[in-house]
């Protein structure tokens, strides 16, 4: 991870003036799970309690999803992310997929 790259899921930073405006940008993941992990947080799910599995798979492919959403700013000339969101689904039961998306932007310091 570098930390060159400012996100903000504001529309601004503050302290700091946009430049350039490059676009929107996206970062995706889509990761299969294990059918012995699902049948266990399906059990989880009707018994109660935290999918421990599950909450791992989300928090790292949220952490794959922004780094490819620096990738992509990168890619297209910003320094930083702003109006940065976070979307999932599920596909077909099997498949979580991740999106984090933003505008790329450049900024520098305010005068």
């Amino acid at each position: 991870m570098n930390d060159d790259m400012i996100i903000s899921t504001m529309n601004d930073v503050p302290g700091y003036r946009v430049t350039a405006v490059h676009g929107e940008v996206f970062g995706l993941i889509a990761r299969a799970r294990n059918v012995f992990s699902n049948v266990g947080a399906g059990l989880r799910t009707v018994v109660g309690g935290e999918a421990k599995g599950y909450t791992k798979l989300l928090t790292e492919s949220r952490e794959q999803a922004l780094e490819r959403l620096r990738e992509a700013a990168r890619e297209r000339g910003g320094n930083a992310v702003l109006a940065m969101r976070f979307d999932a689904n599920e596909l077909g039961d099997v498949i979580s997929e991740v999106v984090a998306y933003g505008t790329a932007v450049t900024i520098e310091p305010a005068p």
